[in-house]
């Protein structure tokens, strides 16, 4: 009788296919296989972490430019706005010093005629002809009956706290017929009327329009006047030629 030990063939079949993997796993060959794929299954990944991460990046820069340049787009309008704000208001600035300047211009004459007319009127028997202004220097023209009332309005131009300066005055005497007094006749013969003593003066000053500006600090006649003067009642008095 035949007896077959199943059990150890399969253990022998079984342990066969073992040693042979074994076998190739344990060759050179194999190792090298292995490592290969192992290397290149890293490497793979490396790569593709580094293609992700640099597009991520690449993104993430693009974004950033993008909104810089909305910053840099909105900045430039801010500017342009600024710019033009400036404009407008550099040409209302020279607008206002234009009027500004108008004004003056304008009020320089009554200024002078009102400042010449208060200390004339501290004068009486001083005529005024004429006044001319050329920029900032004045020629008064007059006549009076006698010479200390010539002084006695130089003084109250001269004492005036800079508003007048530089006085200058010349005198020139002459002889009118005094039209007040009418001509009387007797015995057929006529008599003319008498001729008077006239004073002609020319009054060449500096005229400081600042300062007769402000209210505060205004120089007037009533309080610049040297002492013993009278005092300002009558209106100023201007020759009729």
């Amino acid at each position: 009788m035949i007896k077959i030990n199943l059990l150890d063939s399969v253990t022998e079949r079984h342990g066969g296919a073992a040693v042979a993997v074994e076998r190739k796993m344990s060759s050179p060959t194999s190792k090298l296989v292995l490592m290969a794929v192992a290397v290149g299954f890293l490497m793979a990944a490396v790569i593709g972490w580094d293609v992700i991460s640099s597009n991520m990046a690449k993104t993430a820069a693009e974004t950033e430019l993008a909104e810089q340049q909305r910053i840099a787009s909105e900045l430039e309008a801010v500017m342009k706005e600024q710019t033009e704000l400036q404009a407008k208001i550099n040409n209302i600035d020279a607008r206002i010093n234009a009027i500004k300047k108008l004004r003056d211009s304008q009020a320089g004459p009554s200024a002078v005629l009102d400042s010449l007319r208060e200390r004339a009127g501290m004068v009486p028997g001083l005529y005024l002809v004429s006044v001319e202004q050329t920029a900032d220097q004045l020629v008064i023209k007059g006549n009076s009956p006698n010479e200390d009332t010539v002084t006695q309005f130089g003084r109250s131009l001269e004492f005036s706290n800079g508003l007048f300066s530089n006085l200058n005055i010349e005198f020139q005497r002459k002889e009118e017929t005094n039209q007040a007094v009418v001509p009387t006749s007797s015995a057929g013969v006529t008599r003319e009327a008498p001729k008077v003593a006239v004073l002609d003066f020319t009054i060449k000053c500096a005229y400081t329009a600042s300062k007769a500006a402000a209210k505060d600090g205004q120089t007037t006649a009533a309080n610049t006047a040297p002492a013993g003067a009278p005092a300002a009642a009558a209106p100023p008095q201007v020759a009729k030629n």
